[in-house]
């Protein structure tokens, strides 16, 4: 069949258009990714740790003003914290230390003039405090500059008394990107081998499993290199860089692993035409890997309608990893795939092996217990999802440090010396004509307020009042008297520093949470309905996702929340899961979980047109895609939970509940309560309204 010929569909022309100019197309994509790449070294440097606020926020309004009007002493100042066990503050010893810390600190252009060092109650420990002269990006970059100089303050492992450490939200920030670098790159040891041989298992041939790594190789090349250009403009989180490897690695093994055993399959039944394989490949399984990728960047873009920088800068830099892996397999894939992927054979591979009788047996025993086994599935996973009864989020709190940081050491002597709130002062902002010293007064009498300092002037007539609470910065309580303060103090006022900004975020991300979940439900539903040409099936794939995700949710709560995973993963419970992971863990936990509906269901609704018969559709879904489905899952459950054990704790918390949704996801819900709820709908499952049928576009996978 001829290319020109209108009535092969765009996606097998492109396929066979790819294969036959391979040697073009496998040139371009090198150049290409390549000549992006080579900015990808630099762009770790370039990436802020900082970012976490809420554009609007009242917080951000309150900081804004203290950076412009009270030198930077706003919460992205520098603070570090001089401590003596036995050594008082009027010491030489101890003098001289406050003399070294002010020097470093004066050393350092991004602060300004360290304020007079403030003691605490135990009279043998101090905290210097210096405001940020640049932006928080920057600011994070300073503290990484001073961190060890800070360090060499400190006397302690030379035998000495004196204890030094560098503390306060960049150096928060600071330390905490080093721990997670240093997690990343053991992530990344263990990572790598298991990816290769769960690969090299799952194609058989040595050759086939190179594929995913080439195409993830150029997809992350591709998206580091723009994602540096986009730095030169503006900041992206750190964080960025983490989701974006994660996700392409994800995606382009699950990608490869479809593509090129669906060509196996139409080169066994096509051995001499090469073209044509691959454009029944393409028109097949490439057409599921778009509506996947679709669907994983719907999901991904809801996120942007969180007004947080870090958020939407990690959604974008996944998207654009996304969207150029999706670009390689079906453009760059297609080109690669030939006779040579089968060289280098392993003992269990056998060419053309596409229909599995495992599989094949397997769902017509689900067929004969197709009810039993839909409750079964349906009461395991319900059962699961429990623990999101009592859930509870917050903000991190420092325990997601290791002890041994300074970020970590220099907030224990504050809240030690100082009283509990000591590390999160509460900044309130007096506008220019209101009576500050009233408000101070006002600020004293609120309930968990400890202390409430005199209103100090700003260059422009503002006034900042710093309290600070009776409660743990991180703590619901610390939370909650920020709400209480802007209920009683006058509108104008704003309360901000850095719980308030916490407050803020934990505030946003609440709030936002439904209209993200909405979004990605409506909008992965509508897809579906496109892609599969069905209402009902589009239904259950949403409604199954859902389960998956509260299952996910439930085992996080239990590891995280009441800490049962605290000794093997070795970190310790905040008594709760992270803010942002009921609604950024939602999105890829729908994107990843979604990926496997598309796929299944699309070879499900292949043989579907077929044979017109709804049971043989399943039971030949389920032969075809069984072992593609577990191998993928394999790697996805891999990576993620290589990433839960060696990762910070936010990571660990990323790494298991992703993990666990594509467990359950694949094993669970698309092998086993999928087929035994189509078995039970049957040929209503492929409904489709007729006033829908006139105006949807017509999407075919039957070739």
């Amino acid at each position: 069949m001829s290319d020109s010929n209108t009535s092969v569909p765009p996606l097998a022309r492109l396929g066979r258009w790819s294969h036959r100019s391979r040697r073009l197309v496998i040139i371009g994509w090198a150049v290409f990714a390549v000549g992006l790449g080579v900015f990808a070294p630099s762009l770790e440097h370039a990436l802020s740790g900082a970012m976490w606020e809420v554009n609007g926020s009242d917080s951000l309004a309150a900081r804004e003003i203290i950076d412009e009007q009270f030198g930077g002493l706003s919460s992205q100042s520098a603070v570090i914290v001089v401590h003596s066990d036995s050594l008082g503050f009027d010491t030489p010893e101890f003098q001289s230390t406050i003399e070294a810390a002010n020097a470093v600190l004066a050393g350092e252009p991004a602060f300004g003039p360290a304020l007079p060092a403030q003691l605490g109650a135990d009279g043998r420990t101090a905290m210097i405090q210096a405001g940020a002269l640049v932006d928080p990006t920057e600011a994070v970059r300073a503290t990484e500059r001073i961190h060890d100089e800070v360090g060499d303050l400190s006397t302690i492992d030379a035998g000495g008394d004196m204890t030094v450490a560098l503390t306060g939200s960049p150096a928060f920030w600071g330390d905490f990107n080093a721990v997670n670098r240093e997690g990343m790159v053991k992530a990344e040891i263990l990572t790598w081998p298991v990816t290769a041989i769960i690969l090299v298992i799952a194609f058989g041939t040595l050759a086939a499993a190179g594929l995913p790594l080439l195409l993830t190789a150029a997809g992350l090349l591709a998206s580091m290199g723009v994602l540096f250009g986009i730095t030169q403009f503006t900041d992206l989180s750190i964080w960025t860089l983490n989701f974006a490897m994660m996700f392409a690695l994800a995606l382009g093994i699950d990608y490869a692993l479809f593509i090129v055993t669906r060509y196996r399959a139409a080169l066994h039944a096509h051995p001499d035409d090469r073209p044509h394989a691959v454009g029944v490949t393409m028109d097949t399984a490439g057409k599921a890997v778009l509506f996947s990728g679709l669907t994983v960047l719907i999901s991904l873009s809801a996120i942007l309608l969180v007004p947080i920088p870090a958020f939407q800068s990690m959604a974008a830099g996944m998207m654009l990893s996304v969207g150029f892996v999706l670009a390689a397999a079906l453009t760059l894939l297609p080109a690669l795939l030939g006779p040579g992927i089968d060289r280098f054979p392993l003992p269990w591979h056998r060419a053309g092996d596409h229909r599995s009788q495992f599989f094949a047996r397997m769902a017509e025993r689900i067929e004969g217990r197709r009810v039993l086994v839909a409750v079964a599935a349906v009461a395991v996973l319900l059962g699961l999802a429990t623990p999101l009864l009592g859930l509870k989020t917050g903000m991190p709190s420092i325990t997601v440090l290791p002890e041994d940081e300074q970020a970590r050491q220099g907030y224990d002597l504050i809240a030690a010396s100082f009283g509990p709130g000591g590390p999160g002062p509460i900044q309130i902002v007096v506008p220019a004509g209101s009576d500050a010293s009233a408000i101070s007064e006002q600020v004293g009498g609120i309930d968990g307020v400890a202390a409430a300092f005199p209103a100090q002037p700003g260059a422009e007539g503002a006034s900042l009042i710093t309290a600070i609470s009776e409660f743990d910065p991180s703590s619901k309580e610390a939370l909650a008297l920020i709400s209480t303060m802007r209920d009683e103090l006058p509108v104008e006022v704003l309360v901000g520093g850095p719980v308030a900004e916490n407050h803020d975020l934990d505030r946003t991300l609440g709030d936002k949470a439904p209209l993200v979940i909405g979004v990605v439900l409506v909008l992965g539903f509508l897809l579906l309905v496109l892609a599969l040409q069905a209402v009902i099936v589009a239904v259950v794939g949403v409604v199954f996702n859902l389960l998956s995700v509260g299952a996910a949710f439930g085992v996080g709560a239990l590891a995280f929340q009441h800490g049962w995973a605290a000794g093997p993963m070795g970190f310790e419970s905040q008594g709760y899961l992270t803010s942002w992971a009921p609604l950024f863990f939602f999105a890829l936990v729908f994107a990843i979980s979604m990926d496997y509906t598309v796929f299944l269901l699309a070879s499900t609704r292949e043989h579907f047109e077929r044979s017109k018969d709804a049971a043989e559709a399943v039971k030949r879904s389920i032969a075809h895609t069984g072992r593609p489905i577990v191998a993928a899952a394999g790697v996805m459950i891999g990576v993620f939970y290589t990433f839960a054990i060696a990762g910070t704790l936010p990571m660990k918390e990323m790494g298991l509940i992703l993990g666990t949704a594509v467990l359950f996801d694949a094993f669970l819900i698309r092998l086993v309560l999928v087929p035994a709820v189509l078995y039970i709908i049957g040929d209503r499952a492929w409904w489709l309204p007729h006033s829908v049928d006139r105006i949807l576009p017509k999407v075919r996978f039957a070739h």
